[in-house]
């Protein structure tokens, strides 16, 4: 008999703790979950699936408007958010259930309730205040949204409290340039609501291509947002008219509702990490090796909490090279580079691989860059303003394609399979023997 009650205690249901521990569970160990809030964590509750389901009805607004270029005639068009939400939030309640489903069918137990670290073996379940042991935990928390410390923050609203509004502002304020910001200026904007943008760099999307961060200012702009640079908030005041929110330029913006988005920090407050040596670096994401080991011996961590890759698809792949490594002696480092992702403004970005920032810094002049813009097909009947782009990146005499960056309608279903590519280690000449499928948009990135 173990002398602990679990054999592996996931603290967080969310997708990489989840497939942890049905993984776990199906090698015939004895595993237990806690979840503070729903099963499915931030993508299925408040995050990438309420979202793209936000970004689809702002984007028919759109389209029906563009349906007229093409010949439909549409007469008393309106919109109801109520009607939205609530489907939103029927669906989310469903895969919500499906997550909890999953962990019961394969013999795991469900905790509903927070966990804090008692020492290295043992959590408690707060709401209970029962104490439980396990042989080795995993944490998989993932983040949470962060907001300035400035007075008044009391009156704006994060992320999480976007997707359960009674009803939409005439007027909105978001705060921060990068994908959260710019994806619900868009949800906004698309929804008849009078949108800025405000952030405090030259572009949004930090860290994405510089010819990719320039358009997508550009499309914002088109799509009804007043974007600011250069300025960063400093105060919120509540008036008869609404909000009042100061900046450090000396301006004022008055709006109905104030959204912060200013970044995501691992949810590691209060989870008594100190109690079983987990060390956590200065943003309070733990500290692991490439097994995803902490700094104890028997705590693991995967996903957002570790803030190496934030994206569901990456939390899942480490929970299961978790699996692999503790309990079927295999150990499994999850390879972190060449991660196809995307970004859904209107229209949508989509990446893989380095940038031209990064490729030029770590290969030199031995890099080639092919681009294209233009005008979708679909938007020339339409009217449409919003241009497609494409860069490809090669290194190397072989001209090995390291990096690829798409501004465009469907690009995040053309990158995942670009991905494939770019993992492969494909080379320009492969990608010019391929053919085109014409007419596409994606059939220009064989013909670069």
């Amino acid at each position: 008999m173990s002398k602990y009650d679990y054999d592996l205690f996931v603290i967080g249901a969310g997708s990489g703790g989840v497939r942890s521990a049905r993984l776990a569970a199906q090698l015939g160990k004895k595993v237990a979950v806690a979840e503070e809030s729903r099963p499915g964590g931030t993508c299925v509750v408040r995050g990438c699936v309420p979202k793209k389901y936000l970004v689809y009805g702002a984007e028919f607004g759109a389209s029906i408007e563009a349906a007229q270029k093409y010949g439909w005639s549409v007469d008393n068009v309106s919109f109801d958010w109520a009607s939205l939400k609530n489907a939103v939030q029927t669906e989310v309640s469903r895969l919500s259930g499906i997550y909890e489903n999953i962990l019961d069918k394969n013999g795991a137990t469900l905790f509903s309730e927070r966990a804090e670290f008692v020492d290295a073996h043992t959590v408690r379940l707060t709401t209970s205040g029962r104490e439980v042991t396990a042989k080795t935990i995993l944490i998989a928390v993932g983040g949470r949204p962060w907001m300035p410390e400035i007075k008044g923050i009391e009156h704006a609203i994060m992320s999480d409290d976007a997707f359960l509004l009674d009803q939409l502002p005439e007027r909105c304020l978001i705060i921060g340039g990068g994908y959260i910001a710019s994806e619900f200026a868009g949800i906004f904007a698309g929804m008849g609501v009078k949108t800025i943008q405000a952030y405090r760099g030259d572009a949004l999307l930090r860290g994405f291509d510089p010819e990719v961060r320039e358009l997508v200012g550009k499309h914002q702009e088109i799509i009804g947002i007043d974007v600011k640079y250069y300025i960063s908030p400093t105060e919120i005041k509540k008036s008869s008219g609404g909000l009042i929110v100061s900046f450090d330029d000396g301006s004022k913006i008055g709006t109905d509702m104030v959204m912060m988005a200013t970044g995501r920090h691992p949810h590691t407050i209060g989870l008594g990490l100190e109690n079983a040596g987990v060390k956590v670096d200065r943003a309070g994401a733990i500290i692991v090796d490439e097994y995803s080991r902490s700094s104890a011996k028997n705590i693991y961590a995967v996903g957002d909490v570790t803030n190496r890759v934030n994206l569901t698809p990456v939390a899942i792949r480490e929970g299961a090279a978790f699996v692999e490594t503790v309990f079927k002696d295999n150990p499994t480092a999850y390879d972190h580079s060449n991660i196809a992702s995307a970004v859904f403004t209107r229209p949508p970005v989509g990446v893989v691989g380095l940038s031209e920032p990064e490729a030029r810094e770590k290969f030199g002049d031995k890099i080639k860059v092919y681009t294209t813009g233009f005008r979708p097909m679909k938007n020339i009947l339409s009217g449409k303003e919003q241009r497609c782009f494409m860069k490809l990146i090669t290194q190397g005499r072989k001209e090995t394609v390291i990096g690829i960056h798409l501004v465009g309608d469907d690009t995040p279903e053309i990158i995942q399979a670009l991905g494939i590519a770019v993992k492969a280690g494909l080379t320009k000449a492969d990608f010019d023997a391929t053919c085109a499928v014409h007419p596409t948009l994606a059939e220009e990135i064989v013909t670069l």
